[in-house]
């Protein structure tokens, strides 16, 4: 029984051009009026970024009442985390 080679093409390309095949489904893109974000959003973004890192400084420079206390480092991380998840709304 003799065996058949297997032909290995050289060169070209393997997927079609584009890399994905077309869905043929059109998505129509999202008008500008609607990606504007309102002005409270930096607003409240950078409020909490501000308010955090400062909070975390005074904290661990002793001058809050308590001294240096974890539930105000663990405040500053909290607003700092909102500052970021404030900043991936903003268009």
């Amino acid at each position: 029984m003799a065996s058949r080679k297997r032909v290995i093409p050289k060169g070209g390309r393997v997927t079609p051009k584009g890399g994905t095949a077309p869905s043929g489904r059109y998505t129509p893109p999202i008008p500008k009026s609607q990606k504007v974000s309102p002005p409270w959003v930096p607003a409240v973004m950078f409020t909490c970024l501000i308010v955090g890192m400062v909070i975390i400084i005074v904290n661990y420079t002793g001058v809050l009442p308590g001294g240096t206390d974890n539930k105000y480092l663990v405040l500053g991380l909290v607003l700092i985390t909102g500052g970021f998840i404030t900043a991936t709304q903003y268009h």
